[in-house]
Parts: structure tokens; sequence; C-alpha cells
């Protein structure tokens, strides 16, 4: 069966993710890094941020470069800007009841207030996806979205590659890669379900499964670029057999239990 391409509609809360970043990553926030990102999980058929954009300097020329549709926040004499939460999440309410072929909405916020328009984009059978950074995401919106996706991997994509790494950033690299055991427990429940499905345990299909389970879920987080890579990374590790076919690779479980607590992350 064909997955359904995505049809996605991004909303970004312009200050929260800015300050976010700022304050807890010590980086400027990047749009495009989000975008590029996004078009690994489908099309990205509108684009709304808002802000406070005569105070935002080079960020509106930013969002203007890539054609990100500029809604204006105004603040109240108090600083309050639960406005702009409330215009960004009745403008998505209304494309999702307008405009039915958008199947995937993405909340670039690290906001809890959100978490009310996630629940009801969920229960409108919407896939949703939240970008924001790990150290400043409510965890209650990480662990609620379909998939969380950290604004640190997305900085992590953009490193020079491997053999381009200085010593530094090769030992800051290795230093926040996660073991693989910590993914090994969930990686075989997911396996479990799809078997309990009579499902073939595709890559694709697992990683689908995976998420389902655990939202804030990455391949980066265990120095994989990409979740074959991951599993091939387990494999090594004799945590799970691949087998290939003509359709591409089933995921088996291996008697791989006995060398998780000592398995290598790489």
């Amino acid at each position: 069966m064909v997955e359904e391409r995505l049809k996605l509609a991004v909303f970004v809360d312009f200050d929260n993710i800015q300050i976010g970043v700022k304050e807890t990553l010590s980086k400027e926030f990047d749009v495009s890094l989000v975008l590029e990102a996004l078009k690994e999980r489908g099309e990205v058929m509108s684009k709304i941020a808002y802000g406070d954009w005569p105070k935002a300097g080079e960020y509106s020329r930013q969002m203007s470069q890539h054609a990100v549709h500029m809604v204006q926040r105004n603040v109240t004499p108090r600083g309050d800007k639960n406005g702009a939460d409330i215009n960004l999440a009745l403008d998505a309410l209304e494309m999702a009841f307008n405009r039915p072929y958008i199947n995937a909405y993405v909340i670039v916020s690290g906001d809890s207030d959100f978490i009310a328009l996630v629940e009801k984009l969920k229960q409108y059978d919407k896939r949703v996806f939240v970008v924001g950074g790990r150290a400043f995401t409510s965890g209650i919106m990480q662990r609620n979205c379909h998939e969380f996706i950290s604004y640190e991997n997305l900085l992590r994509a953009t490193e020079s590659p491997r053999g381009q790494r200085s010593a530094r950033g090769q030992a800051r690299a290795a230093a926040d890669t996660r073991p693989l055991s910590a993914a090994l427990a969930n990686v075989q429940r997911a396996l479990k379900i799809l078997e309990e499905r009579e499902v073939s345990p595709q890559v694709g299909l697992l990683k689908s499964t995976l998420l389902q389970l655990d939202p804030t879920f990455s391949e980066r987080d265990y120095g994989a670029g990409t979740f074959l890579e991951f599993m091939q990374k387990m494999e090594r590790a004799h945590l799970v057999r691949l087998r290939r076919t003509a359709r591409g690779y089933l995921v088996e479980a291996a008697n791989g239990e006995a060398e998780a607590s000592s398995a290598p992350a790489a």
C-alpha cells in the first residue's frame, strides 16, 4: 500500500521559537532549517509566522526570502502576547475546516498553550508535528504530537561532514549521541506490534510505529543521518537483523538483549 503524501501547513510562533533558540542554544533562529527538514516529510502548502515584525529586523527579510506570510502580533500595553497565540490557533482550525486537502500541521513553538490545538487537530484526523528545542519545548507538547522535531537535531544536520569536523566538534557530537541500548526497548515493542498486526516490518513502517510509541524519537540522537542508517547501526551491534527484499529492508528481532547494556553507540 502506498503511503499518502503529506500536505503540510506550517505555523510559526516566531517570538517563542526565536527567544527559545537564542537563550537555550545561543543561536539565531533560521526558518530555512525547519522548511528543509519538512521537505523530507511532505509538501509544504502554507507557511505563516506570527510576530512583531517592525521590531524583528533581519528576521523579516529571512521570512520574505522563504515566502513565509507574516502576520503582525499586536502587543497589549501589558506586553501580553496571548492574542497572537489565539490568532494562530484560530487560523489553524479555520484551515482544517476549509482546506481538507491539508492533512498535516506543523507548529513551530515550545509553548504548552498550544497543546489544546494539537489535540483538536488530532481529533480532526490531522497529523501534527511540533518543532522546538528540547530544552524549552513543553514536555506535554513533545509527547502528544505525532512527531517532535528538535531544533538541536536540525542544527546538527548542518554541521560539516564527519571527516571534516574538528577534533572538538567530533568530541561534542560523540558526547551528544545516545547509546543504541536506549532505543532498544521501543524498537522491540514496535516489532512486536507489527507482528501482532501481521504486517511486514518494513523500515519505513517500523519508524512510523516507533513514532507512535515515542514522538520524540529521532535517529539523529543516535548519530545516524537516516532511519536506515540507524537500523544498520543496530544490526552491527547485534540488536536487530536486516533482511533485504525487492521492496527494501525488513527488520527482525535479534537475540540482542544480552548485548544491549554494553552496545556501542556507533
